[in-house]
């Protein structure tokens, strides 16, 4: 195993542990009737985006591409690696920003509720939003179709 593969796979655990870390929290968020404990497990989602999520991402990134560089991959004359990185960019300049705009709001509207004292009806519209749980949802469904790609190479 090359040194870049290792590096590769290693931020590759990295970004499933983020994704599993603002996942979860936002599925059960929707999963419960209460709105503040909603909000506080939307606002752990947004903290684990931030500090798990993105990072990983970026290093799946700088990995792939030094690991493509070292065993002399052509990126656009391999079908299934163009495919892959399609599929990846879509993910993360149209589903991971989305996402994290949507737990951002609910955050900032939760610290300003509690500074409050009371929740408020910006909060209460922000936290009946789904686009977080869509937009997690399609991160995670395209994650079995870049594995299959890449196990397979179909083309």
């Amino acid at each position: 195993m090359t040194f870049f593969r290792l590096l590769h796979l290693l931020s590759l655990f990295w970004m499933m542990a983020g994704i599993g870390a603002v996942i979860v929290p936002t599925w059960r968020a929707w999963s419960t009737k209460d709105m503040a404990v909603r909000a506080v497990m939307l606002s752990e989602a947004q903290q684990n985006e931030s500090r798990w999520l993105i990072s990983g991402v970026i290093a799946v990134v700088f990995s792939g591409f030094a690991w493509a560089a070292a065993e002399n991959m052509n990126f656009f004359g391999t079908g299934w690696l163009l495919a892959k990185m399609v599929i990846y960019a879509v993910d993360v300049f149209i589903f991971l920003p989305l996402l994290g705009v949507g737990l951002r709001r609910v955050r900032y509207l939760a610290l300003q509720a509690q500074k409050q004292g009371e929740s408020t009806p910006e909060l209460r519209e922000a936290l009946e939003d789904r686009v977080p749980v869509v937009f997690g949802t399609l991160i995670v469904i395209t994650i079995p179709v870049m594995v299959a790609l890449a196990v397979f190479r179909p083309f």
